[in-house]
């Protein structure tokens, strides 16, 4: 084999690797093939479990969920504070266990033809050998309001170091970057719909 043959071989595998990286997996989504999405022009977005360490995920994840619904054109969506009314109102102890009767009843006082629903599970930093980076992983789920039934739902996880940033100390997303690309995500398996 010529030299410059090894080379290219070598530069190949070495673009391969940087290509693979340490790449988040492939969300991992359901949604329902009977289902005209065009349907639901007005959704909210209820306050997220928060199972991780950092107090203010559960907001911070909400938030880019409801700014990246609006920004995909998908639907409306309701402000946080009439949503949190609506809970108020209703009693709701805990906001991402809903009955099929607590999602109808949603529905009917916001006006909203479905709800999102769910969970933080990580929020934080990896560590791989000497480099640390954000991971962030979410589950999102939709519920009609008019039948109580989960018509989509996703669990998604972005981050670690890349294999740029781990091998050769190249810049690591951060936390919001890495926050915003998982919604987006999400999202986008709705979009395609």
């Amino acid at each position: 084999m010529s030299l410059m043959r090894r080379f290219l071989m070598v530069i190949m595998v070495f673009v391969m690797m940087a290509v693979a990286g340490c790449r988040s997996p492939q969300p991992t989504y359901h949604i329902r093939s009977d289902i005209d999405f065009s349907f639901y022009t007005r959704v909210a977005v209820m306050p997220l479990k928060n199972l991780s360490n950092d107090q203010s995920a559960g907001e911070i994840v909400r938030d880019v969920v409801m700014s990246e619904l609006l920004a995909s054109g998908l639907a409306d969506v309701v402000v946080a504070g009439e949503v949190d009314g609506a809970i108020e109102k209703l009693g709701i102890l805990s906001p991402t266990a809903l009955s099929r009767e607590q999602i109808k009843r949603m529905g009917d006082i916001m006006n909203v033809q479905a709800l999102i629903i769910g969970s933080v599970d990580q929020y934080g930093t990896a560590r791989t050998g000497q480099v640390s980076s954000p991971e962030v992983t979410i589950t999102l789920l939709m519920a009609d309001t008019g039948t109580g039934d989960i018509i989509w739902s996703i669990t998604t996880t972005r981050g670690g170091a890349s294999f740029m940033s781990s091998h050769f100390g190249t810049r690591s997303e951060t936390m919001s970057e890495t926050v915003l690309t998982v919604v987006r995500e999400a999202i986008q398996t709705l979009a395609e719909y």
